[in-house]
């Protein structure tokens, strides 16, 4: 059984997310209304429903490193959920929560492993918020799950939503450009990041109010083991969800343009997570833009950071195709075969 979930999607593996939901109806995110949580009764289910809003839309308010009840802190930076998951996590390819209830429990590589809702919320608190994980039965657990199911109420189990996740993007075939980047950030990015990642806060250090815009670097954002300090990651979400106001369908950068400023954002210091190297154990497929050890393609540490990419993926390709080649069922011997 387990050798069938090693053999998930190609695009996958080279993109480096999740296992591909399963086949299923196709569904479009990219024109389904946002469901507004206030219209719904004033019973359990309507009111962990609005619990969960406020804890993905304010989350350094509710369980930020700032909160005065220590015991809530689960979050260790100031962000919200929803600086990345944008449009209270209902944006099309800004990685919206919208119809994840119908594609989950999926196998993901970074675990080897069938994971649930739970799990993927934990996964984000303890790599994008950089804290620890919620209790399952917690109710910020409860609520997250809930707010979650809201949003993707009528979409069928095994969908495959047009919208989830990132939209892909060309892949340079050339290693980023940093000074490019950096010049890319302060005419783009620094207006509302700041010329040091800093972010704009709502207030001051301490009140748990979070920020305006979020900090792009230093020790109050994501580690180093978070999904958007992947490049090719982080690259599609930027190319067409920022600067500020920017779609899928009005993209500001170009493809490259996009690859060079992240990269040069992610050349910045953030947080560390302990033990990455127990992530992806299959190790097969690892994405190529997890630039952290242990590597199984003799390339070197900077390649897997910054490029290029291309000669990687082609190797990931063949590793894909050997490990799918090696765990397909044998055909039966032809009849009267000796």
């Amino acid at each position: 059984m387990k050798a069938k979930l090693f053999a998930a999607s190609l695009a996958a593996i080279l993109a480096g997310g999740a296992g591909a939901a399963g086949e299923g109806a196709k569904t479009s995110l990219l024109d389904r209304p946002a469901p507004n949580p206030e219209n719904l009764p004033n019973d359990a289910y309507g009111k962990l429903v609005r619990y969960g809003h406020e804890l993905t839309t304010r989350t350094f308010a509710l369980i930020g490193p700032e909160v005065q009840d220590k015991e809530k802190r689960f979050a260790g930076n100031n962000l919200a959920c929803t600086s990345c998951h944008q449009d209270n996590a209902t944006k099309p390819y800004a990685m919206p929560w919208t119809g994840v209830s119908a594609t989950f429990p999926q196998y993901r590589s970074r675990e080897d492993s069938i994971s649930t809702v739970e799990e993927r919320v934990n996964g984000c608190m303890e790599r994008s918020m950089n804290g620890r994980a919620l209790p399952l039965d917690s109710p910020e657990m409860k609520a997250f799950v809930t707010y979650i199911h809201y949003l993707s109420r009528g979409i069928p189990i095994g969908a495959q939503l047009e919208g989830a996740g990132t939209k892909p993007t060309k892949v340079p075939e050339r290693r980023a450009d940093l000074a490019a980047g950096e010049a890319l950030y302060g005419k783009t990015c620094a207006a509302c990041h700041g010329m040091n990642g800093e972010g704009q806060r709502r207030g001051k250090v301490g009140d748990a109010e979070g920020y305006i815009f979020p900090p792009l670097w230093g020790n109050d954002t994501f580690n180093n083991g978070a999904g958007m300090n992947r490049l090719l990651t982080a690259t599609r979400f930027v190319k067409h969800n920022m600067p500020q106001g920017t779609t899928h369908l009005t993209p500001v950068l170009n493809d490259e343009e996009a690859y060079d400023v992240v990269a040069y954002v992610l050349s910045k210091p953030r947080p560390i997570k302990a033990s990455l190297d127990k992530d992806f154990p299959a190790r097969w497929n690892k994405p190529v833009d997890a630039a952290f050890p242990p590597y199984v393609d003799g390339a070197s540490a900077d390649q897997h950071r910054y490029g290029p990419y291309p000669p990687l993926m082609e190797m990931a390709k063949q590793r894909a195709q050997a490990r799918n080649a090696a765990v397909a069922p044998q055909k039966p011997a032809a009849e009267g075969a000796k």
